[in-house]
């Protein structure tokens, strides 16, 4: 099962959710050659509740995850705390929805939520917690209590950081802070634009149906994380710079 762990619904943060929108992200990503991914919108994007509201209108959703034209989308968020950003939480719908309630006083970058407080809110929950962009802020996971490094489990190889180094150079450099903090590094995108699915994603061993088995998988390190040799300093190319208009920037 070809899995991508980080991906957006929606061009920018600012917009609109589209169904049209995304059923050409849906296309991208099966021609790329997912059977899968997490949707795991921004916590603060524009109108959150509307992409999955719209979703439970138009597709059905089973065990842990939406059948969207073949393809299985799972619930999920993506978080900026006070300590770091880019935690990737994946989970039921219900789960991911009373979360997102929950974190409406913090969606101000003056205000995010502490990463201890944030874990309190899933604890009782089936959640997979991973810590998304690792190479930005590495020096944020070593100043974590033990205790909070317990809660990820895993972080990520993302297409969008290969740019910053030599591919070569970048897996090695994921692959390192995943053996310091003991975590396993699974692959994703934060793919937000039809040309960026496959560069980098987790041929899971195993067929997954729910985030439990998702979790299994991960934990067991019941995968390979692949990446296209295309994949760095592609993210921007073929025409996605364009399309952002007057934001500039799109998913951070």
């Amino acid at each position: 099962m070809n899995f991508d762990f980080h991906t957006h619904g929606k061009l920018t943060k600012y917009d609109e959710f589209s169904l049209k929108y995304f059923r050409i992200l849906v296309k991208a990503a099966q021609e790329s050659g997912l059977d899968g991914f997490a949707l795991t919108e921004h916590f603060n994007t524009r109108h959150f509740f509307d992409v999955f509201g719209t979703l439970d209108d138009f597709y059905p959703y089973q065990d842990g995850y939406y059948l969207v034209e073949g393809i299985r989308a799972f619930p999920g968020i993506e978080v900026h705390t006070k300590e770091m950003d880019h935690l990737l939480l994946i989970a039921d719908r219900t789960v991911i929805r009373n979360l997102r309630m929950q974190l409406q006083p913090f969606t101000h970058k003056l205000n995010y939520i502490s990463f201890e407080k944030l874990m309190d809110l899933v604890k009782l929950e089936e959640v997979l917690v991973i810590g998304g962009h690792p190479l930005a802020h590495q020096k944020a996971y070593f100043e974590l209590h033990p205790n909070h490094l317990e809660k990820l489990d895993a972080i990520e190889l993302n297409a969008k950081d290969l740019s910053i180094l030599s591919t070569t150079e970048s897996v090695q450099e994921v692959y390192y802070l995943g053996m310091r903090l003991a975590k396993p590094v699974v692959g994703g995108t934060s793919a937000f634009h039809k040309n960026q699915y496959g560069r980098v994603y987790t041929k899971l061993h195993t067929t997954c149906s729910t985030v439990r088995d998702l979790k299994r998988a991960v934990q067991n390190e019941q995968f390979t994380v692949k990446v296209a040799p295309a994949a760095s300093g592609m993210f921007l190319h073929n025409g996605a710079a364009p399309e952002l208009g007057v934001w500039g920037e799109p998913y951070l």
